[in-house]
């Protein structure tokens, strides 16, 4: 992915946490991204959630696949590691980046079309087997790099900014985290900062597989047919010499509503969704009622937002696989390679 350097800026009287650390020195690039673009709401709600826990940058590996979402790595934390793999397979890379670097902070992005698409099995066995990673989905319903197809997350009867209407199910993944033995599932949305960080946070804090969904809004594909200004129009008219395109700056959504209450926000296509917070004596520690409740308010064709689902008791990946604690880099070369002999033993085990 490109990445553009982002001037440090700084003055007296800036904020620093306990690390000494300012936000700015938990910033990435300058986002290529378009203006509004629901995704850069989500990188300033990872920056100020890192600069709160005092988490130092060189603690943490950051991991993601393709797609809009997946550039988001290169937009916070300059001071980490950092991975871009192929569609759908961060989970296994963070699998076995985390198996030879256990004392890092896992953070895996990742978006609809990358998760639950392409990679929808790697996704659920990183959620089954409990890996240890903060794995956050930026959830827009369409494919953004392709033009604007639908994805897996697209609802039913949502159209397309040609009016084509999506008539396959949702898959839900906070409903399939939980379904799958999940050990923690939340779900928010992008413009709501407020709730947002400290999910982010308690995903960070959480021994095991964090997943949280948050909707994001596409800003690019939210103008329709029959429009001069359109960019389906602009090309049938006009004979240009590069083929590009002109993101026009969009506000980003936010949105502030109290626990228990609902909120309809109005999208920069026009359409419309109603966000649910959940009640301030909801359960999350009861599988069966979350599941229960989720579909009880997607009928009611409501997104509910917060800490859904948490199993502080289930074992992690590396805890059931029996893995070494310490680093792999720390090990000596005896110990990673113990000999001809030692391979003669393990496989009289497997017999």
């Amino acid at each position: 992915m490109s990445f553009i350097a982002k001037p440090k800026v700084s003055w007296s009287g800036q904020k620093r946490n306990n690390l000494g650390l300012t936000l700015s020195d938990y910033e990435g690039g300058l986002s290529t991204l378009c203006a509004g673009c629901g995704h850069d709401s989500i990188t300033a709600a990872l920056v100020q959630a890192f600069w709160e826990l005092a988490l130092s940058p060189e603690q943490v590996i950051k991991l993601s696949g393709i797609g809009c979402s997946s550039k988001t790595p290169a937009y916070f934390l300059s001071g980490s590691h950092g991975f871009n793999s192929v569609h759908g397979r961060m989970p296994s890379v963070a699998t076995g980046a985390h198996a030879a670097r256990r004392d890092l902070i896992a953070v895996g992005i990742s978006g609809d079309g990358d998760s639950l698409s392409i990679g929808f099995g790697q996704f659920a066995h990183a959620v089954r087997r409990n890996l240890n990673v903060l794995y956050l989905i930026e959830n827009n319903g369409v494919y953004g790099l392709t033009k604007g197809q639908f994805s897996a997350s697209a609802d039913p009867g949502s159209k397309t900014k040609k009016g084509a209407e999506n008539q396959n199910q949702a898959i839900d993944p906070i409903a399939t985290a939980i379904t799958l033995g999940g050990s923690f599932a939340a779900r928010s949305f992008s413009g709501d900062k407020k709730q947002l960080v400290p999910l982010i946070k308690a995903g960070l804090m959480h021994p095991g597989c964090a997943v949280i969904d948050v909707i994001s809004p596409c800003v690019t594909f939210n103008d329709h047919e029959g429009s001069t200004k359109s960019y389906a129009w602009t090309r049938e008219h006009l004979h240009a010499a590069v083929e590009a395109d002109y993101i026009a700056p969009s506000a980003e959504i936010q949105v502030d509503y109290s626990d228990g209450e609902a909120a309809d926000v109005r999208l920069h296509d026009g359409s419309t969704i109603r966000l649910k917070k959940i009640d301030p004596g909801y359960d999350p520690s009861n599988r069966a009622r979350a599941l229960e409740f989720l579909e009880d308010h997607r009928a009611r064709r409501e997104v509910v937002t917060g800490l859904l689902y948490l199993n502080k008791e289930l074992p992690t990946f590396h805890e059931i696989a029996g893995t070494a604690k310490q680093a792999l880099t720390a090990f000596e070369f005896e110990q990673l390679s113990p000999g001809a002999e030692a391979l003669v033993e393990l496989q009289k085990g497997l017999r």
